[in-house]
């Protein structure tokens, strides 16, 4: 190195404790005279290393004394939680002290003050290493211009590159000879850490001060109230620039750590959908706690879905009306108390409501001892005279078993009349701001109704209209009762089930 005028050696090579002279004669004489000659052009820094317990292991006396106090450093680095080796620091001690590393006293040497900082792997391109044997072929040849060519002017680091011999985990493989999937030899993380130290310095973290602005403006997630796609959305162009600015902060020498900010910014938002979220759904909860009995569930679902508008009106839908009534309750009721009444009729409405609701259709309202069903809505059907139809007669199935028990309990039987109808009707929220209902409006419910009232006359518990014989297909269980008058419409074709 004295010979090809070297800027500054670097010996990360652990050198003996102990005397080697009686194995080797001359041994330690070639090595101090090597030192002394190469410290007096040039600075010249030893490796020094700890033991198993951490502590500083001696070199041998001899070498501490030609070194000298400055001429040696510990060979360590820092390593982060994933034991990659990024930073440079001296504050390596127990207590958080500093002490001489090899690298820092190397840019002492060279006039630098070494502080700690992040190493800049992006200084400089991959290392290729001069052969040790190369070298003294140099020597021996006394090859001067051969050395000076490779050395002169600059800090030089000797060290081993064996594959099994003192490799760390470093960012990035800076080793152009191998693959080494970053776990390089160490001298190379000396080499890259002065190269960064001499060049413009290694990348120092911004003041606390300046991270905190950024952690409470990522507080501020927690404020919008904003669709979640919206959210993500905004986040995911906020951390964008984030780190956007933070690269090009980091090439003018500044780290900015980002992970407290996006760590903040990530729960504020996690947070905030989650509180929306336990929101909506105690309020679900509540809204459903208080009017699942006062609507349909197939209507319950789609205002909780929140695709049925509150506003007044409605919109024209293919559907098909239910209307049904006891036969002869006004009579019958005349003779039995209110309370009565009303136990008849919930028991009575419980079976058949139970068969509306398994089919998807939804209840629309109860008048007395009739009841309005429609299918078809609010979730379209795609043949909702076939559940209709199907309704009507589980209806007069499921009376027939509530007979059974009537009787057995001693009270009169009862029967029902069920009338269907389909077409456009206007389904929506009919009445005033201040109270409505969501009902059918259209020529289709009030034959539906009339229809109804006709199973009296012709003598049958289940009558459609044409419209629906025919969404049918006109099943052979279907009797043509050809066109009947019904009050205040022309003639409606009509077709009986289950004659009584």
């Amino acid at each position: 190195m004295v010979a090809g005028r070297a800027a500054a050696v670097g010996v990360d090579i652990v050198l003996p404790d102990r005397s080697f002279n009686e194995i080797l004669p001359g041994y330690d004489e070639s090595l101090m005279t090597g030192i002394l000659a190469a410290k007096k052009v040039m600075p010249v820094v030893l490796a020094v290393t700890v033991d198993g317990k951490g502590k500083q292991r001696a070199l041998f006396r001899k070498f501490q004394l030609v070194a000298g106090e400055k001429g040696m450093g510990l060979a360590l680095f820092p390593r982060d939680a994933d034991q990659v080796v990024r930073r440079f620091d001296e504050r390596l001690a127990e207590d958080g002290s500093t002490v001489a590393t090899l690298t820092g006293q190397l840019a002492r040497g060279l006039g630098v003050n070494a502080t700690g900082g992040i190493i800049d792997y992006s200084v400089g391109s991959v290392f290729s290493y001069v052969p040790l044997h190369k070298v003294l072929g140099w020597v021996q040849a006394n090859d001067l211009a051969s050395l000076r060519q490779q050395f002169e002017g600059k800090p030089v680091v000797l060290g081993s590159v064996l594959p099994s011999e003192d490799r760390v985990q470093q960012p990035v493989n800076l080793a152009a000879w191998e693959d080494n999937a970053n776990l390089a030899p160490g001298v190379l993380i000396h080499a890259q850490a002065l190269r960064s130290i001499l060049g413009h310095g290694l990348v120092q973290p911004v003041s606390s001060w300046l991270v905190l602005p950024l952690i409470v403006l990522a507080a501020l997630w927690w404020f919008p109230k904003l669709k979640i796609i919206a959210s993500l959305s905004l986040l995911l162009l906020w951390c964008c620039g984030l780190f956007a600015a933070s690269l090009w902060l980091f090439r003018q020498g500044w780290h900015v750590p980002l992970s407290g900010t996006l760590a903040t910014a990530f729960y504020a938002l996690a947070g905030r959908t989650g509180l929306d979220a336990a929101i909506k759904l105690k309020e679900r909860r509540l809204l459903k706690s208080s009017f699942s009995g006062s609507v349909s569930p197939v209507v319950m679902e789609e205002i909780l879905a929140g695709k049925l508008s509150p506003e007044l009106g409605g919109e024209r839908k293919y559907v098909c009306i239910l209307f049904a009534d006891i036969r002869g309750f006004t009579t019958m009721s005349e003779s039995m108390a209110p309370e009565e009444v009303i136990t008849l009729l919930n028991r009575y409405f419980e079976c058949v409501v139970t068969q509306i609701h398994r089919q998807g259709g939804a209840v629309i309202c109860f008048m007395g001892d009739g009841i309005m069903a429609i299918f078809g809505a609010p979730k379209p059907e795609d043949n909702p005279c076939a559940s209709g139809f199907l309704v009507a007669k589980a209806m007069q199935r499921a009376v027939e078993g509530l007979n059974q028990i009537l009787v057995a309990e001693g009270m009169a039987s009862i029967s029902i009349g069920v009338g269907l109808h389909a077409g456009d009707a206007v389904i929506g929220h009919v009445g005033s701001f201040g109270r409505h209902d969501y009902t059918a409006i259209g020529d289709v419910t009030n034959v539906a109704s009339r229809l109804e009232g006709l199973t009296k006359e012709v003598g049958y518990s289940v009558v459609c209209s044409k419209a629906v014989a025919e969404a049918l297909g006109l099943p052979d269980e279907l009797v043509a009762l050809g066109p009947q008058s019904i009050k205040g419409h022309t003639p409606v074709e009509a077709y009986g089930w289950d004659q009584r």
